[in-house]
């Protein structure tokens, strides 16, 4: 007999309500023909892509369903696309992995989210979202708002202007919006006139407050109505970087990141001239802050950084600029030379000026190259690997790496296979640790080994990723090479000359 059988229609019913409503879930399901409608028109909206048969997606199922609960309340909305089901429109949102959660604003991405996959995470960070980019300042919050900056790297920006509606207003709240997930930005905007009066300008007027450097630095556009929003960016960003400060864990990611080149002024912290040499640097730093950052770094500790960056002798302080809009590369000041302002600045400015070089590891040029692979150092990179007339099959591997080591044998074979042909192709490598890539390289290596060929007559890099066998690799080298690579075949003695046909190649 059937269960339902067994009981009353009333009971039936209130069951049949109570599974529908355990089962209804607050998470909402989009479609590519649905998400334009349903996230269009939201203010904000989080949207996880995810799969059926995604492990991480089905862990965090229950924890998105909570923050939806949770988040349904205030009037914010929690999505999900099954990109099994949507799988072009999830390759359209740039979906590499599942699950993978984006912020939306009107239906455009403004973020990826950066939380953990837990419901009080996704709660809180969905909350703090919902509030206002720009925070209301009046007289009673002032003085606690500005000083948010006090003992930390927090900088508060502060609008002050008679109506809410005037310029700038509306470019310092755009500005604000696309800055709001950083949190060593607040932003604020007043039109109360005690507060403004409080604050000492004449509206319209922006204000940064800081705890380093100046605490009060007031717009110096005029007129500040006309300010545009990469103005005032670019002002507010400057303003977040000390003209010079000790680098750490801590604020690496904002030197790393930024577009500027670093200088570095590598100190003994025990020195008891330490302090004398940062503040002899500063105005230089102050001059030179638009086009370069500037830190003091802890040599002692971090004295692999200062050899990482072509330092060779452990001897303080030093200086050196690290382009890290070119590969990273390092030009240190001559460690002969007194670290002086004098020097910094004409350093500076030849630097900036383009008229350096950078100074790049590289092991001595050998006198002779021994076996069949030849060895690549940094100040022959140009010469062997950019060689024009030959084909380049190069490794790039270093001497602590286990792959390293059992691709070895594989290359050496393939270094003999192609050892009648040297003229034609060469078959090289070339050890990281003591050699570094000139600029003249189209590329940057991040993992080894590395292989990367470079058809003769081209400055093109091809990656190879197949598998590491001799025949592989033979195979892609026929595939690519654009130099003819049969081996030609010398009959030996008493052999007819016609039973090999010279230019054969044979196995």
């Amino acid at each position: 007999m059937h269960i339902r059988s067994l009981l009353s229609p009333s009971t039936a019913l209130v069951l049949v309500s109570l599974v529908a409503a355990s089962s209804a879930s607050d998470v909402v399901n989009l479609t590519a023909l649905s998400f334009e409608t349903v996230v269009g028109p939201e203010p904000l909206v989080l949207v996880a892509f995810c799969t059926s048969w995604s492990g991480h997606c089905k862990a965090l199922a229950p924890h998105y369903e909570e923050a939806a609960t949770a988040l349904k309340a205030k009037n914010i909305k929690i999505a999900k696309v099954d990109c099994v089901a949507e799988p072009s429109f999830c390759e359209a949102h740039e979906v590499q992995g599942y699950p993978t959660l984006k912020v939306f604003r009107y239906g455009s991405r403004v973020d990826g989210y950066p939380g953990t996959p837990q419901a009080d995470s996704i709660i809180n960070y969905m909350v703090e979202q919902s509030l206002p980019a720009v925070s209301e300042v009046t007289t009673a919050n002032h003085e606690e708002f500005k000083n948010a900056s006090n003992n930390s790297r927090v900088v508060v920006t502060i609008a002050y202007v008679a109506s809410s509606t005037e310029s700038p207003a509306v470019e310092f709240s755009a500005v604000a919006e696309k800055h709001r997930d950083r949190s060593a930005y607040v932003f604020g905007l007043s039109t109360d006139e005690d507060a403004i009066d409080a604050a000492g300008v004449t509206p319209p007027a922006i204000v940064v407050y800081r705890s380093f450097d100046e605490p009060k630095t007031v717009y110096p556009g005029l007129p500040i109505s006309a300010v545009s929003n990469p103005e005032l960016e670019e002002w507010i960003s400057s303003l977040s970087v000390p003209v010079i400060d000790e680098i750490s864990a801590e604020n690496y990611a904002v030197y790393i990141n930024s577009p500027k080149p670093l200088a570095y002024l590598f100190l003994d912290p025990s020195s008891p001239d330490k302090e004398v040499y940062i503040e002899a640097i500063r105005p230089v730093a102050q001059q030179y802050k638009p086009q370069v950052n500037f830190v003091w770094i802890d040599a002692v500790k971090f004295v692999t950084h200062a050899k990482a960056l072509n330092l060779k002798d452990v001897k303080w302080p030093a200086f050196v600029i690290q382009d890290l809009g070119r590969k990273h590369l390092a030009y240190p000041l001559d460690q002969s030379m007194d670290v002086t302002p004098e020097a910094v600045g004409n350093w500076l400015q030849q630097f900036l000026d383009g008229k350096l070089e950078p100074m790049l590891r590289s092991a001595p040029i050998p006198e002779t190259q021994y076996g069949p692979v030849s060895t690549v150092v940094g100040k022959q990179f140009n010469e062997i690997v950019l060689d024009d007339s030959k084909d380049v099959f190069v490794e790039f591997y270093t001497t602590w790496c286990g792959h390293c080591k059992r691709l070895k044998p594989i290359w050496d074979s393939l270094g003999e296979k192609y050892a009648p042909l040297k003229e034609k192709i060469t078959i090289a490598k070339m050890e990281l640790l003591a050699n570094e890539l000139p600029p003249s390289a189209p590329f940057r290596v991040s993992s080894v080994p590395a292989l990367k060929f470079k058809p003769a007559g081209s400055r093109e890099f091809i990656d190879y990723d197949g598998h590491r066998t001799l025949e592989d690799f033979i195979a892609f080298v026929k595939e690519h090479a654009r130099n003819n690579l049969e081996t030609p075949v010398v009959p030996t003695e008493g052999e007819g000359v016609g039973q090999i046909p010279l230019g054969a190649e044979t196995r």
